[in-house]
C-alpha cells in the first residue's frame, strides 16, 4: 500500500477542483502512455534530486519509497511520488514543503487536493 503525490511545474490552480483537472491532463498526457518518454524537465530533476537527497532512494525497496528510483516516475513536468504508507505522514509533508520551495505545485490525488 503508498501514498501519492503529484509534483509538477506550474502555475498554482486557484482551487482543489482546477487543480484535480490540471492533474488528470498531466497525469494522461505523461504518466500514462508508455508509448512516448518525455524526460522531465530541469525543474523536476531539480526537486526529485533534493528530494532524495533527504530520503534515497534505495534500489531494495526502501521503508520511505514503494517505487524507486523516483525520477523514473518522473515525465515532463510532472513527478507521481509513490510513498510507503508508514512513513507518508514525514515524507509527505517534507515533499510538499519541498515543493513549495522549488516553485512546484503540489497535489494530493487521493484527497483531491492541493498540498499546502
Amino acid at each position: 500500500m503508498s501514498y501519492d503525490l503529484a509534483v509538477w511545474d506550474g502555475d498554482r490552480p486557484l482551487d482543489d477542483r482546477q487543480a484535480g483537472l490540471t492533474y488528470d491532463e498531466l497525469y494522461e498526457r505523461y504518466l500514462e502512455s508508455d508509448d512516448v518518454v518525455v524526460p522531465p524537465t530541469p525543474h523536476i530533476v531539480a526537486y526529485v534530486e533534493a528530494l532524495v537527497a533527504r530520503y534515497p532512494d534505495d534500489v531494495d525497496r526502501s521503508v520511505v519509497w514503494a517505487s524507486s528510483p523516483v525520477i523514473k516516475e518522473a515525465s515532463g513536468p510532472i513527478v507521481y511520488l509513490l510513498m510507503s504508507y508508514g512513513k507518508a505522514e514525514e515524507v509527505s509533508e517534507y515533499a510538499a514543503t519541498l515543493a513549495r520551495e522549488h516553485g512546484l505545485v503540489c497535489f494530493d490525488p487521493q484527497g483531491e487536493c492541493l498540498q499546502p
